[in-house]
């Protein structure tokens, strides 16, 4: 006979008796010794108990050695590979923290699911794309197959680009992946950012529909498909949203501060279900807006999260005292950030040095100097940096340094003379000037729409023929041009010969092309490189960058220093020399130098951000300047710009210096103009700096 089963114990009083039952754990066997290996703040992020988490990680306190140790954690406390999902925004963050685990724990973990969030966006619709009407051997599209695929959708929607200045398709394929990594439509983008288009909006709409439509037909994605065809399969598919919320007990991600809604929408899905969920970034570095990341994200994290612990990481290892000191006065204004203070690791060393130049050519020449005479005192010239807000505001300072022979490279790998648009600007330049310049001619008909390099070669032949026919008094007629004109106007002849080999759909630009050229040769304007400048923008060249490049207004910003900085020269042919014979040492630098040689870093703040430096020199602290003009308009645009300001501060190991210039040059104006600190200095108490006052030797 078996046992007999027995019901449950009842009291006296016949009523059942609850007896609770603890969990068991077992005894995990740790291999690391997390309290000897991580200090205080970061022991507590890691050893967190399962549940919704935020990691407030400061600079330079160790964020990545933090996420990395808490995967491992996971994986002692025994929870399998296969259940975490590690989130990053770069490959090479998620190769280092994988690489770093399995150092660690001394093995590879292959199981682990960790990368950006395009890499698993991509593995998911791999398995599952069938369910939205995709094959799964679906293209991605890099982003020079996107541009030619909009580019056929372009030419396909019925809109007459030849009488409406349209955008291209590099500028309507960012106007796309904003739209959508910001959860708007493509009308509400443009009027919000692109509101010099806002009347094309219904047109740039349609062909945004015509994109997709063809995306889809041939079983192609692009690079933003991968996160909202993600989100889409989660949301319309209850059973795989099931799964993968099942799949994924805990979640990490990485540089939280910098999500877009899109991606934020992503994490809160896959965390519905257990929030084992655990976000580490910096509310302080949140500096991407403009790419659509969204600083309420992480500020908001609590409210989304009832119940969510938060880890301040407040060690800082990078800095000395007294750079962190001027770090967190220049960010304690903003309202928008959770409370936090930076603490180093590091032994005291110099206060940061605050310069007050005369103007930006004497802030160039105490930058120069200044790096000399660190590199004698033993910082080599690659653990230096220069940061400033905007491209243009190292013009000045890439000539100094080119003068003086001092190597250096730019982040962006660009200098400011050899980009696309300040080459096209000073193009005009050069052809009024000597009208037998074939690359300037060339390069300009290029400009136009419908001229590519074999019609630029046709229109130099017609031209240059008829240019010198027009130039020299014996010359005969090219035939079909017409008669050789008198000499007084030879660009402007050569010109109008050139017409009848136009295409149709460049005439109008051809047209506009020419006027503007005329004007250019014009006595009272041939003179000055600055008004020359300042002309072809608005005739032309404004139109043209807004048409062609998604970050137009830098581009802009670049050409009307550009013609500032002309207005020192006595004449056109003084300006243009200058410029010739700097390319041309920077260039016989360049020939000269290997790869792995010392150089000087100049970079603009946000492609500095996570790198640091022994020495940085923060310039053009101007209002304006840093912070933009464009973003004082707004407190949030203003508040965005003090914590660039406060990322450009903590890149600095041993020493910062901040400079700004009392007077500048300024596009459209006849002379200097006074410049007023930036506000964010008048942020910082005088007692934490050092002030500086230059004087010229001798």
């Amino acid at each position: 006979m078996g046992a007999t089963r027995r019901g449950p114990a009842r009291s006296e009083l016949g009523r059942v008796r609850e007896y609770v039952l603890k969990p068991f754990r077992a005894q995990v066997q740790l291999h690391i010794d997390y309290a000897r290996e991580l200090n205080e703040q970061q022991h507590a992020a890691v050893t967190a108990p399962p549940g919704p988490s935020l990691v407030i990680a400061g600079a330079g306190s160790g964020k990545t050695r933090t996420l990395t140790y808490r995967v491992a954690y996971l994986l002692e406390q025994g929870i399998p590979a296969e259940r975490i999902l590690l989130l990053t925004f770069t490959n090479k963050a998620a190769k280092e923290m994988m690489r770093r685990v399995a150092d660690l724990l001394g093995q590879e973990i292959p199981s682990l699911w960790g990368g950006t969030f395009h890499s698993i966006g991509n593995r998911i619709l791999r398995q599952h794309a069938d369910r939205l009407g995709y094959q799964r051997d679906f293209t991605i599209l890099d982003r020079e197959d996107a541009r030619h695929l909009v580019s056929t959708c372009l030419a396909e929607a019925d809109i007459d680009v030849k009488t409406v200045r349209f955008p291209k398709a590099d500028v309507l394929g960012e106007i796309f992946s904003l739209a959508l990594n910001t959860h708007k439509t493509v009308e509400q983008l443009v009027k919000e950012q692109y509101e010099y288009f806002d009347r094309l909006a219904p047109q740039i709409a349609q062909v945004e529909q015509r994109y997709a439509a063809r995306k889809r037909a041939s079983n192609a994605v692009d690079f933003d498909d991968l996160l909202a065809l993600w989100l889409r399969l989660l949301q319309e598919h209850e059973d795989l949203r099931q799964q993968y919320q099942s799949r994924f007990q805990f979640i990490l991600v990485d540089e939280y501060q910098d999500t877009n809604k899109l991606q934020s929408d992503l994490i809160d899905l896959l965390a519905a279900r257990h929030q084992n969920v655990m976000v580490v970034g910096d509310d302080a570095q949140s500096i991407y807006a403009w790419r659509g990341a969204n600083h309420q994200n992480i500020l908001k994290f609590p409210e989304r999260y009832a119940g969510a612990a938060m880890y301040k990481i407040e060690t800082n290892y990078r800095s000395t005292p007294e750079i962190l000191n001027v770090a967190n006065a220049a960010i304690a204004a903003n309202a928008g950030q959770f409370a936090k203070r930076l603490t180093t690791a590091r032994r005291s060393g110099a206060k940061p040095q605050l310069v007050a130049c005369g103007d930006a050519a004497e802030q160039a020449a105490f930058v120069a100097q200044r790096v000399l005479e660190l590199r004698e005192e033993g910082t080599a010239l690659n653990k230096m940096a220069v940061l400033y807000r905007s491209h243009f505001h190292a013009l000045e300072l890439q000539l100094e340094l080119t003068r003086r022979g001092i190597p250096f490279s730019i982040t962006s790998g660009i200098r400011f003379f050899e980009q696309a648009h300040v080459k096209d600007a000073t193009a005009f330049l050069k052809l009024v000037l000597n009208p037998r310049d074939e690359l300037s001619f060339k390069r300009l008909a290029m400009l136009l729409p419908g001229i590519g390099a074999r019609g630029a070669a046709k229109l130099w032949a017609l031209f240059s023929a008829q240019f010198e026919g027009a130039d020299n008094p014996e010359s005969q007629p090219i035939p079909g041009a017409g008669k050789a004109v008198p000499k007084a106007e030879p660009l402007a002849t050569a010109l109008q010969a050139c017409s009848p080999a136009v295409p149709k759909k460049t005439a109008t630009a051809w047209v506009q092309f020419s006027a503007t050229l005329a004007q250019l040769e014009a006595p009272e304007v041939r003179k000055d490189a600055s008004k020359m400048l300042r002309l072809v923008l608005e005739a032309v060249y404004e139109e043209y960058l807004q048409e062609n490049y998604p970050n137009f207004r830098s581009r802009l910003e670049d050409v009307e220093q550009l013609a500032a900085f002309a207005a020192q020269f006595t004449n056109v042919e003084e300006f243009l020399t200058e410029l010739a014979l700097l390319t041309n040492l920077e260039a016989e630098d360049q020939q000269g130098r290997r790869a792995d040689d010392e150089q000087l870093r100049l970079s603009t703040i946000h492609q500095a951000k996570g790198l640091e430096f022994d020495a940085v020199f923060v310039i053009m602290l101007c209002d304006g300047l840093f912070p933009s003009a464009r973003a004082m308009e707004t407190a949030e645009g203003e508040e965005e710009e003090r914590r660039l300001m406060y990322v450009a501060i903590t890149r600095a190991r041993n020493e910062l210096c901040l400079t700004y210039p009392l007077v500048r040059a300024w596009a459209g104006s006849s002379g200097d103009y006074m410049q007023h600190p930036s506000r964010f200095l008048s942020e910082i108490p005088r007692d934490l700096l050092e002030e500086l006052n230059l004087r010229t030797y001798g």
